[in-house]
């Protein structure tokens, strides 16, 4: 129990988590003894990918592979020759969020989020100079794999050919729904019907929803879209606020494709930094934006159901002061993972209440309407109609006095207290002149390492305005002069800048980091090696490091099979870093670095005895 937890308890906060949790709550949990068994792994700096010495990994699905389309299998050229139409039927780049839809017991669908690019690598000759072609390769490298992978007794392996496999990216056509479909803002003059995009892609975090189908998650999208330099003094406050300025792309799109310039199109970003809902289980179904749950730098979409029976889904906007959101349906879902359930809630997330958070002190936290006509939300204060509300959603969370937060991330629900756990990933800007200072929820400044807070929704339900909070961790080393670090047991492994975010049937909380690749083993962060995957049992308050990353990597989503004797990890960007213009990783097909392209993947993971992971 951290010491927030004790101040909570010392509440009038109490009673609310005392009737969300329950007298009798921990014995949902897994019992003392049977969590958190494996040997941990210290850090390491080491150009692998290291896991306990009882555990046994592989690797599957690596950057370039094969998605498994018939008659569309081109293999990985490890000179980076693949054309852009080989890579609209390959895996993509720097894997993300990911889920594992079971079809029996050895046998499922694994999707997961492309989140951006490595152009250096991505094209044989780099992107000196830019062109067309390597625009498409770029937009197809980002955006969604569904593959189908089965266990066999020598380990699991992708099934090729597949009538599920699919690749969904930059260019895929796309329907847009809610309140912002078809309105002005959403216009442009390739669909003056304002109803339809091409494409996805700076994909992040995910979430699942009750019926079975996958929420892929537009974060970065602002780096993409760019124009003439000269143009940012006419940037928009609104352009400003979501940062699509001219000048400030991370890739020169604009320049090739015309979409993509904002002085040209002022509206294509719009119909970007949303949640996009897939049906995995049809090749043929047409991806939707779901404009009801706001638009940000989309990161999570976490679902779990209201006790009513409506869906209830909480998000993080992933920038240094931005907020939480949660949108809780209109509609109740109607039962069931079946093709006729997906059917029955099609339109589910296209109408409800869009909400964002205000942490106060003492622990209580409120959740604010952002809904056109209330909270000042009106034509004066430039909201004229409900689509303006959604299309810019932070400027609404502005005007209703939201807490600005550290880089909020991904978010977990415990299956059996209802506790929501969210990251936040640092925020070196925090107490500086002109800037946010500390505040409960935020309390130190410059965080350099990060921390996950959570809370508990007032009478256990997650359709509740108001809620406890308390801090989980406070990441970082200790031993640093100011770190501020706290965690829930003085001999818990340490880490920082924790980033994904999975909490698994059995209530294990599986915990990611990303430790930007120039500070990782140096300075203030010398002791925390890579970054690295740790789990936690919320129970105990222990945090073990179960698995640590190649040189450069980001470690980020994970997912296991219903028998928990499986984990799927993705492991994004190794050789980030570059050494003398070399990546500093050839993970996983190379030894030494220059021996070989570094390749983002997913790793299975599996106890050698073949039990539970984590135990």
């Amino acid at each position: 129990m951290t010491l927030d937890r004790r101040h909570l308890f010392k509440t009038g906060a109490a009673a609310a988590v005392v009737a969300l949790l329950g007298e009798g709550c921990t014995s949902a949990l897994p019992a003392q003894g049977t969590t958190l068994g494996f040997t941990g792994v210290p850090a390491s700096l080491t150009d692998a990918v290291t896991v306990p010495s009882e555990y046994q990994h592989q690797v599957l699905y690596p950057w370039g592979s094969p998605t498994g389309i018939a008659g569309a299998m081109p293999p990985f050229a490890p000179d980076a020759s693949n054309s852009a139409a080989d890579q609209a039927v390959q895996a993509g780049m720097h894997h993300d969020g990911m889920h594992f839809f079971a079809m029996g017991p050895d046998r499922g669908l694994l999707v997961m989020n492309h989140e951006y690019t490595d152009d250096q690598l991505l094209h044989t000759d780099g992107t000196n100079p830019w062109t067309a072609d390597k625009v498409r390769k770029s937009l197809h490298a980002m955006g969604v794999s569904v593959i189908e992978v089965e266990r066999k007794p020598e380990g699991w392996r992708q099934v090729l050919p597949s009538r599920y496999a699919r690749r969904i990216h930059g260019n895929t056509p796309m329907r847009i729904a809610g309140p912002a479909a078809g309105t002005p803002r959403m216009r442009t003059a390739a669909n003056p019907a304002g109803d339809q995009v091409f494409g996805t892609f700076a994909n992040c975090a995910m979430g699942v929803t009750p019926w079975g189908t996958y929420l892929t998650c537009e974060e970065n999208f602002q780096a993409y879209f760019g124009g003439p330099k000269e143009a940012a003094v006419r940037a928009t406050e609104a352009q400003r606020r979501y940062g699509t300025v001219p000048g400030s792309s991370w890739a020169e799109y604009w320049r090739l494709e015309e979409r993509f310039d904002l002085t040209k199109h002022p509206n294509e970003p719009h119909r970007f930094g949303w949640v996009v809902e897939i049906d995995p289980f049809d090749p043929e179904s047409t991806p939707v934006k779901r404009t009801a749950l706001g638009r940000k730098h989309q990161e999570s979409a976490t679902c779990t159901l209201t006790k009513d029976g409506r869906v209830a889904i909480y998000m993080g906007d992933d920038s240094d002061f931005e907020y939480i959101y949660k949108f809780v349906s209109r509609d109740k879902v109607t039962p069931g993972t079946d093709a006729a359930a997906r059917a029955a809630n099609r339109e589910v997330l296209d109408q409800g209440t869009l909400y964002v958070a205000r942490f106060d002190t003492g622990g209580r936290g409120d959740w604010l309407e952002l809904v056109h006509g209330r909270n000042a939300l009106e034509a004066a204060n430039g909201f004229a109609n409900p689509a303006d509300v959604v299309v810019h959603a932070r400027m609404a969370g502005d005007l209703v006095g939201a807490t600005r937060m550290d880089r909020p991330e991904w978010i977990a629900v415990h299956p059996q207290t209802g506790e929501v756990y969210v990251t936040l990933t640092g925020n070196t800007d925090r107490g500086k002149p002109g800037k946010p200072a500390v505040d409960p929820a935020n309390p130190r400044a410059n965080n350099r390492y990060g921390g996950i807070l959570r809370w508990r929704e007032d009478g256990g339900d997650a359709a509740s305005t108001t809620f406890a909070w308390d801090h989980f961790v406070l990441a970082g080393d200790p031993r640093q002069p100011d770190a501020g670090a706290r965690y829930p047991q003085p001999d818990d492994d340490v880490f920082g800048n924790p980033d994904g975010l999975h909490i698994d049937s059995g209530g294990l909380l599986w915990i990611q980091t990303d430790m930007a690749g120039p500070r990782m083993g140096k300075g203030a962060y010398a002791a925390l090696g890579n970054n690295t995957m740790l789990c936690a049992d919320p129970a105990s308050g222990r945090i073990k490091r179960f698995l640590t990353g190649p040189s450069g990597c980001e470690i980020t989503g994970c997912v296991l099979t219903p028998d928990r004797r499986t984990l799927f990890v993705n492991i994004q960007h190794p050789g980030e870093i570059r050494v003398d213009g070399m990546p500093n990783s050839a993970w996983p097909d190379g030894k030494l670095p220059g021996s070989a392209r570094p390749r983002s993947a997913t790793v299975v993971v599996q106890r050698r005895d073949g039990g539970i992971v984590g135990t």
